[in-house]
């Protein structure tokens, strides 16, 4: 059967030759063909010899493993949560029973119950490095990191580097990665053998090098990553952002195109983009990214304000009105957003609006000596003499030594 199932890809011939084994081979000559079929795939053929074996030899547990790992494939939870119960602790496939059970409610969304599982498990069978291994990935997918890296370490210190092609280092680091522990998560990356530095792991490595400000070390790994795999749309971010704290700015300006090419619905680069674009004066490129980014998202707070703020800058003073006044009418506006406006308003003679939101912006930035100074000018400029002596001391809290302000303040306090 298996010869003209593989060898043949005779499948009628197979089908016939199965219904023969099925009904004249003996059952260590059927275990051998089921095992077979399942390791293959072919899972109905399987779960029928797995079935008749064990009405046959009702206390052969591993069967129940079999025919529950079948129900799980066939999304049949209920059937193979049903064999796993029938496995008593006396049984030598206990352990395994629990551990598939495990598998079951994980699958299920259930992990507290799959946890119970695997610890039932590990106390069967304490110095087992698979019950181990599964305590570990249930706890790594479930964020919880502290619990799963003395299992992963159990694992390694039992002599096994790679389990379910796994790379146990690699999770390590991962999990290391997870608690914070950045120094440490990268020491274990830098242990793994050459072969093991996939691109998700030379990724994550990158990742942690920014992270920890080694920068040169960033930009070495992202940018062989991306030699290797250019569409790992992922490393972009990263290398810019490192590139551009070595002032690296053409080159992170030239990686946020790139990476836009392979992801051009990513947020973060439009942002980097902009950013990097205008401390490079180059702020064509710098309205570009913002413009893209607001056609994606036209609630985007945090772009609205940084081209605002370049708008401000330029003396854009109708254009950056009118992009506040857009935003205001969807969102509460950022506190910067009022000083933005009410400097525009200034600037074009609207006093009135100004004023309104130079005071909408004091309660956030009194104790800015910048803003402070903004408004001390205002009040000076339309000669409000009370508001101006309130602006001025507010302002000579925050910067004592400023003798000019002092002298204003001054003068104004002994005018009649």
């Amino acid at each position: 059967m298996l010869t003209k199932l593989q060898e043949d890809h005779d499948w009628p011939s197979a089908k016939k030759l199965f219904a023969l084994a099925l009904r004249h081979d003996d059952d260590d000559t059927l275990y051998d063909l089921g095992t077979q079929l399942y390791q293959l795939g072919f899972n109905p053929q399987a779960k029928r010899i797995f079935e008749k074996l064990l009405r046959a030899h009702p206390t052969e547990d591993e069967l129940r493993t079999y025919l529950a790992d079948i129900a799980v494939s066939a999304g049949d939870n209920d059937a193979a949560l049903n064999y796993l119960d029938a496995i008593q602790p006396a049984s030598d496939d206990y352990v395994a029973g629990l551990m598939t059970s495990a598998d079951v409610y994980q699958a299920m969304g259930i992990p507290e119950v799959s946890e119970q599982k695997l610890k039932e498990a590990k106390r069967q069978a304490p110095d087992e490095p698979i019950v181990d291994f599964a305590l570990a990935e249930l706890y790594f997918s479930l964020g919880r990191f502290q619990e799963a890296l003395p299992y992963y370490q159990n694992v390694r210190a039992a002599g096994e580097e790679e389990v379910a092609k796994v790379v146990i280092g690699q999770r390590i680091g991962a999990t290391l990665a997870g608690m914070g522990e950045y120094e440490e998560a990268i020491s274990e990356y830098q242990k793994l053998p050459r072969e093991a530095m996939d691109a998700d792991t030379t990724y994550q490595l990158g990742v942690l090098y920014v992270e920890t400000k080694q920068y040169q070390q960033a930009v070495d790994t992202l940018t062989a990553l991306q030699q290797s795999d250019p569409d790992y749309a992922g490393l972009y971010p990263y290398l810019a952002k490192a590139q551009a704290a070595l002032n690296q700015l053409a080159d992170a300006l030239s990686t946020v195109q790139i990476g836009l090419g392979f992801d051009e619905f990513n947020t973060n680069l439009y942002h980097q983009g902009f950013d990097y674009a205008t401390r490079l004066d180059d702020e064509d490129h710098a309205l570009e990214f913002a413009q893209e980014a607001l056609a994606q998202d036209p609630d985007d707070q945090d772009m609205i304000l940084s081209l605002s703020n370049l708008y401000v800058k330029n003396g854009d003073d109708q254009t950056n009105i009118d992009l506040i006044t857009t935003a205001a009418q969807n969102h509460e506006l950022d506190p910067q957003m009022y000083w933005n406006i009410a400097r525009s308003y200034e600037r074009q003679d609207r006093m009135t609006d100004a004023r309104e939101n130079f005071l909408l912006a004091y309660p956030h930035f009194r104790e800015n000596a910048d803003f402070m100074h903004d408004l001390v000018l205002f009040f000076q400029s339309i000669a409000a003499r009370k508001e101006l002596l309130a602006a001025l001391k507010q302002y000579l809290k925050l910067v004592p030594d400023d003798m000019a302000m002092q002298a204003a303040y001054d003068e104004l306090l002994a005018e009649p």
